[in-house]
């Protein structure tokens, strides 16, 4: 049964994919060269917590590492596969932490907003420092450091062959930014949402502090949310479920994990509707 779903997630990523498929003038524009690594996506939105570009140093961006994790995302680029990334704020600002407990729930949020925003920039950054095109898209308008979101101008940028980071979560407060990772993945029409994270999966327990947690190969939302998992908020597991979108969650502590995921390695959980 878990093989048969990870078939039918190829089997609907290359549908998308000879749908998407046009011989065209943008087409041979494309600013990324391509190599000859497969990929098995087409379009792919990457969702990355902001405590994971701080590298465990708790506050910050651990410039190291998130000049490897562009290496990464660049190797991904140049398979053919088309890129869209949310990138969280909680190594700056979290709306919902203790830092937070005393402010009102919408300026804290603006604030953990402002902190996405900081990520993508310096994430850009690193990604062009590999000599690709990349372009910061953020839901609350700032021009002078990030375009603002607009769907089909995001859609334009991946078509084109460059990398969209989107900024500032949904514009909202109340919604995190998991929550705009599933909008985002389903605005553009992503064949997979693939979160990387500390751990090698789904588990039902903390498997950081519970030696006999075990391991989901394979779960569906509906059981996520049966279980209480801490997975995502409950908001983008809904999202995801009546939209029919799969996720991917897998390790990004080794090195590659990114590009085998997109080549179709069976790596982390898969969650399906």
């Amino acid at each position: 049964m878990c093989n048969l779903s990870w078939i039918l997630l190829a089997a609907r990523s290359n549908c998308l994919r000879m749908r998407r498929f046009k011989i065209s003038y943008a087409a041979s524009r494309r600013e990324v060269p391509c190599t000859l690594s497969f990929s098995m996506y087409k379009r792919v939105l990457l969702k990355l917590s902001g405590e994971a570009l701080a590298a465990g140093s708790g506050f910050g961006v651990d410039a190291v590492f998130i000049n490897a994790v562009a290496e990464e995302i660049a190797e991904v680029a140049r398979s053919g596969c088309e890129i869209g990334i949310v990138v969280g704020g909680g190594n700056f600002f979290r709306g919902v932490a203790e830092q937070a407990i005393h402010m009102d729930r919408v300026a804290a949020d603006h604030m953990g907003m402002l902190s996405t925003v900081i990520n993508a920039i310096a994430l850009q950054d690193a990604i062009e420092k590999t000599g690709l095109f990349c372009r910061v898209m953020s839901a609350i308008e700032m021009h002078q450091v990030a375009e603002p979101y607009i769907r089909r101008r995001a859609i334009r940028h991946l078509e084109k062959g460059r990398i969209v980071i989107f900024a500032a979560g949904t514009g909202n407060p109340y919604f995190s930014t998991d929550t705009a990772a599933s909008l985002r993945a389903m605005e553009i029409s992503a064949d997979v949402l693939l979160k990387a994270t500390s751990v090698d999966g789904i588990y039902n327990a903390d498997p950081k502090k519970d030696k006999n947690a075990v391991k989901f190969e394979e779960i569906t939302y509906m059981e996520i949310l049966k279980l209480g998992l801490q997975v995502m908020d409950t908001t983008a597991v809904s999202l995801c479920k009546d939209n029919s979108l799969p996720m991917i969650i897998f390790s990004m502590r080794e090195r590659g994990n990114i590009l085998r995921v997109i080549q179709g390695e069976k790596l982390g959980s898969l969650v399906t509707a």
